[in-house]
C-alpha cells in the first residue's frame, strides 16, 4: 500500500527551520553550498530571480499568457481498468503503453480494447513508493523506443527497450546507479522539446542530498537519449539541470518550451515550480514559498491535505496536475499579469489520481491508483472545452466540482 510521500522524521522538520548559524550544521553547510553554486549560476547568466506577485503565489511575468486556455467539460469516462496500480502512461501511435508500479508489466491498449501485456521490465522491486515508474517514447526513423524508470534492489535506474508489433524488446541500461530507497524516489521520465531526456530523482528521504551537488538525489536530471551529459548543461560534466527538489514527479513543457515540474511537500507545501537551469528550489532549506532570493519558489502551492502532487500535463494554455493525497484532478491557469488560478475538479470521486496526458482521442486523460487501503486502477478520459484568455480566471472559478481555492501563507 502506497503511503502519502511525507517524511515526518523530526530531524527533516529541525534541520528546516534551523537558520545559518545556529546549531543546525547541516543545513549551514547546505546554506553555503547552496549560495556558492547560485553565485557561480549567477555569474553564467543561468539563473533567472522570481518576481513576487502577492495575489495567490509567485508569479514569473515574463511567462506572457495563453490566447486560451481548456477547462474539463464533462463526465470522465473509463476507457481501460483492471490495472496493477498504473503509474505513467504513453502514446505510441494509436496505442497507449502503461506502467504498472507493483509487477514491473507494461501493458498497452487501443480505445475500446482491454489491455494487453507487451512485457515485463526484469529487475523491478517494488517497495515503499518505488517500482515500476516512468515512462517514456522515443522514436528515431522506424525504430520505437520506450525508456522506463524503475527502482532495483540497489537504487534506481533507467532503461529502454525497443517496442515492435506489440512486443517489448531487449532492456538496454541508459543510466543505472541513481539513488533509491523505501521512499521519495521521483521517477518521472520526459523528453523535452530539445530532444534531451529529463528525468526526476527524489532525495529518498535523505534531505541533506537534495543541497549536495556530487548526489543526484533531489534533482531533476537532463540527459541524451543514450544516458551522456549534455554539453550545454548547467554543470559541465554534470547530469543535474536543477537543485533542492524533495520528490518531484511531474514534468511538463508550456507552448514557449518552458520546463515546469510538480513537487512534493513535507508537511506544509506542495509546489509547482518554474524550472530554471541551474535553478535551486530550496529542499530541506525552505519548503513552499520562502521569499529568500537564494532560492526560487513556487509559482503555486497547496497544502500537503490538499494535493499529493504526482503527474503534469500542459495542454492548450492550462496545467493539469494528478493530485494523489486530495484524491482530484486540478486544473491551473495563468493570466496576463502572471497570477496563477488553481481549481479542483472531482474531488474525492475516483480515488488517487496519479497521472494525467493528453488522449489520443483529443481529450484529457488521467490514471487513477484507487483509495488508500484499496488500491487499484484505471484510465479515465474526459473532454475539454476551450476558453478565451480573458475568461479563464473566471472559468476557473466557477468550473471545478469540489474545488478548494491553493493557499498561501
Amino acid at each position: 500500500m502506497e503511503s502519502r510521500d511525507f517524511d515526518r522524521r523530526a530531524s527533516a522538520g529541525h534541520m528546516r527551520d534551523k537558520a545559518p548559524g545556529t546549531d543546525g550544521r547541516g543545513v549551514e553547510i547546505a546554506v553555503v553550498r547552496a549560495s556558492m553554486i547560485a553565485l557561480a549560476f549567477t555569474m553564467l547568466g543561468s539563473i533567472s530571480l522570481p518576481i513576487s506577485s502577492g495575489v495567490h503565489a509567485q508569479s514569473f511575468r515574463s511567462v506572457g499568457s495563453p490566447t486560451s486556455c481548456v477547462m474539463p467539460a464533462a463526465t470522465p469516462i473509463e476507457i481501460a481498468s483492471g490495472l496493477n496500480i498504473p503509474w505513467s502512461a504513453v502514446r505510441v501511435g494509436s496505442e497507449v503503453l502503461v506502467s504498472q508500479r507493483g509487477t514491473g508489466e507494461i501493458v498497452a491498449f487501443r480505445l475500446g480494447e482491454t489491455p494487453r501485456s507487451v512485457g515485463t521490465v526484469p529487475d523491478v522491486v517494488a517497495r515503499g513508493d518505488g517500482g515500476m515508474l516512468g515512462l517514456a517514447v522515443l522514436t528515431e526513423s522506424a525504430n520505437v523506443w520506450l525508456y522506463a524508470y524503475h527502482s532495483t534492489i540497489s537504487g534506481n535506474r533507467i532503461v529502454r527497450m525497443a517496442y515492435s508489433e506489440g512486443a517489448l524488446g531487449e532492456v538496454q541500461p541508459i543510466l543505472d546507479g541513481l539513488p533509491g530507497g523505501r521512499g521519495h524516489n521521483g521517477g518521472r521520465i520526459e523528453f523535452g522539446p530539445d530532444g534531451m531526456l529529463y528525468a526526476t530523482v527524489g532525495e529518498t528521504r535523505n534531505p541533506d542530498l537534495s543541497q549536495d551537488p556530487n548526489s543526484l538525489a533531489g534533482k531533476i536530471l537532463r540527459m541524451t537519449p543514450t544516458g551522456g551529459v549534455p554539453t550545454d548543461n548547467p554543470v559541465r560534466g554534470s547530469l543535474v539541470y536543477s537543485l533542492g527538489h524533495r520528490n518531484s514527479q511531474g514534468l511538463a513543457w508550456d507552448d514557449r518550451g518552458q520546463l515546469w515540474a510538480t513537487d512534493f511537500g513535507d508537511d506544509g507545501w506542495d509546489e509547482l515550480n518554474r524550472v530554471e537551469p541551474g535553478g535551486n528550489y530550496g529542499w530541506p532549506v525552505i519548503e513552499g514559498r520562502g521569499g529568500n532570493p537564494a532560492y526560487i519558489d513556487p509559482v503555486m502551492q497547496w497544502y500537503t491535505q490538499e494535493m499529493g502532487p504526482s503527474g503534469l500535463a500542459y495542454v492548450d494554455g492550462t496545467f493539469f496536475v494528478a493530485g494523489l493525497t486530495g484524491q482530484r484532478l486540478w486544473s491551473v491557469t495563468i493570466d496576463a499579469a502572471g497570477n496563477p488560478e488553481a481549481t479542483a475538479h472531482y474531488a474525492g470521486e475516483f480515488g488517487r489520481v496519479r497521472h494525467v496526458l493528453e488522449g489520443s482521442d483529443g481529450n484529457l486523460w488521467f490514471l487513477t491508483n484507487g483509495r488508500r487501503g484499496d488500491p487499484g486502477g484505471q484510465v479515465l478520459s474526459v473532454a475539454l472545452t476551450r476558453v478565451a484568455a480573458s475568461e479563464c480566471s473566471r472559468a476557473s472559478a466557477a468550473g471545478g466540482r469540489g474545488r478548494v481555492p491553493a493557499t498561501v501563507p
